[in-house]
C-alpha cells in the first residue's frame, strides 16, 4: 500500500489545481531546512483570518503524496481553509515523523511550532483554529502535538495512526481538553487496531481521551450507512459528547477496512466510500476553537488529571480526579466565591440539583492545598 502511495506522487504534479494553488517552501528549523506544500484555495483573502490544517504523511509517504491521497482541497476550496503539508525527515532510510520516538531524533513538535509561526507572516491564519490531522505515522504525529503542543493545536484527527504507550499518561501534557477523531479499520496490518507491543489498542486511545477530556463514557452509537456494498468493509461510528468545554471524541471503526484513507479517490488496499474521511475530520474540527476550549478550563490543575461530566450538567455532576487515595474535600462555589457545596469526596457523583442554572466553580482540596480548579455549567 505505501509503495503505491509513493507512486501517486509523480502524479501531484500533473494536476493543474495543485500547481495553481500549491506553494511549495521550506523554513530552517532545528538547523536544517525543512519543506512543506501549502494550499491555498482560490477563495482565500487576506482580509479575513482563515482556518489552518497540518496533515502529515505517513512513514515512507511524502507531503505530496498525503495531498493527494487525502484529497483535501475540494473541501478547502469551498470551506476556505489552508492545509499545509509538511515533510518529514529521514529515518532508517524512510520519510518519518518523530512522533515520540526518541528525544535524540528530529524535534518534529519544534519544527511544526516553528511552521505555524512562519505561515502566520504571510498569510492571514485564525490562531483558534489551528488543527492537526494525518495518516499512520503522522496519526501518532498528531497525538503528539495534542498532548505537547495544546497551546496551539485546536483539535486532531487520526486517520491509521494510534499513540504509543509510553506516550498516555502522565507523559501528555494537554493542559486542556482536546476535541479527538480516530478513523481505524479492524484489519489494519500495520497499525493493529488491538495494538501492540509498543502502541496501545484503538480501543484505548478513544478512552483516554474521552476520561482526559471529560466525556460522557457512553457514547452515541450509529452504523454509517452501507452505500457502497462492493468496497469490502462497512463503518461504525461513536460519539463521547459533552466533554469539558464542549469537548468531544468521536471514531469510526471500520469493520474489516485496511491500512487507508476511507473516501480516498485511489484504492490501495481495503477502502470504506461508504463515508469521506476527509469531509467528516473538516465537520468536526470546524466545531472547535481554541479560546472557547481553553476558557472554561484555563484554571485547572493538571496535576489532579480532574475531569467533570456531563458539562453542561443537570442535577448530577460525576467528578474524577488523581490524588493518591488521600483524603480530598470537593466544593462548589458560585464566581463570586460563596461556597455552595462541600463534601468529602474521591470521586464520583455530586448532587447538583439544589443550584440554580448558571456557571460554577469545582475545587478539589487535599491536605489544606488545592489541586485541581475548573468551570462548568449548571442548566
Amino acid at each position: 500500500m505505501i509503495k503505491q502511495l509513493l507512486s501517486l506522487t509523480l502524479l501531484a504534479c500533473t494536476f493543474s489545481s495543485f500547481s495553481q494553488t500549491t506553494v511549495v517552501d521550506s523554513i530552517f528549523a532545528g538547523g536544517i531546512y525543512r519543506s512543506y506544500r501549502l494550499y491555498v484555495p482560490a477563495i482565500y483573502n487576506a482580509s479575513s483570518a482563515r482556518p489552518l490544517i497540518i496533515n502529515m504523511h505517513g512513514y515512507t509517504s511524502n507531503a505530496a503524496a498525503q495531498q493527494l491521497y487525502s484529497n483535501f482541497s475540494p473541501i478547502a476550496d469551498t470551506a476556505n481553509f489552508l492545509m499545509v503539508f509538511p515533510q518529514g525527515t529521514m529515518y532508517m532510510g524512510q520519510p518519518f515523523w518523530n512522533a515520540g520516538i526518541s528525544p535524540t531524533l528530529v524535534d518534529d513538535k519544534g519544527f511544526l511550532d516553528h511552521l505555524i509561526d512562519s505561515l502566520k507572516l504571510s498569510y492571514n491564519i485564525d490562531m483558534n483554529a489551528v488543527y492537526a490531522t494525518g495518516m499512520s505515522n503522522g496519526g501518532y504525529m498528531s497525538q503528539t502535538l495534542a498532548c505537547e503542543l495544546s497551546n496551539r493545536i485546536t483539535a486532531i484527527a487520526s486517520v491509521t495512526g494510534a499513540m504509543f504507550t509510553t506516550q498516555a499518561g502522565t507523559n501528555c501534557h494537554a493542559n486542556r481538553p482536546v476535541p479527538m477523531m480516530q478513523i481505524h479499520g479492524t484489519a489494519d496490518g500495520t497499525v493493529p487496531y488491538t495494538g501492540s507491543a509498543t502502541s496501545l489498542p484503538i480501543d484505548s486511545v478513544v478512552s483516554y481521551w474521552v476520561r482526559k477530556n471529560g466525556c460522557n463514557p457512553t457514547p452515541a452509537f450509529s452504523n454509517v450507512p452501507n452505500t457502497n456494498t462492493s468496497d469490502g468493509c462497512t463503518a461504525e461510528h461513536y460519539v463521547y459528547s459533552n466533554g469539558n468545554s464542549g469537548s468531544s471524541v468521536e471514531l469510526y471503526k471500520i469493520i474489516g477496512g485496511g491500512h487507508t484513507w476511507p473516501g480516498a479517490p485511489f484504492t490501495v488496499g481495503v477502502t470504506n466510500q461508504d463515508f469521506n474521511a476527509s469531509v467528516e475530520i473538516w465537520r468536526f474540527f470546524r466545531k472547535y476553537r481554541l479560546n472557547t476550549l481553553t476558557s472554561v478550563r484555563n484554571m485547572e490543575q493538571q496535576q489532579a488529571n480532574l475531569n467533570v461530566y456531563p458539562n453542561p450538567a443537570n442535577d448530577v455532576l460525576h467528578v474524577s480526579f488523581e490524588n493518591n487515595g488521600k483524603p480530598s474535600t470537593i466544593v462548589i462555589s458560585d464566581l463570586p466565591g460563596h461556597v455552595l457545596i462541600r463534601e468529602a469526596s474521591s470521586g464520583g457523583q455530586i448532587n447538583t440539583s439544589t443550584l440554580a442554572p448558571g456557571m460554577y466553580l469545582l475545587s478539589v482540596l487535599s491536605e489544606g492545598k488545592e489541586i485541581g480548579k475548573l468551570k462548568f455549567i449548571k442548566e
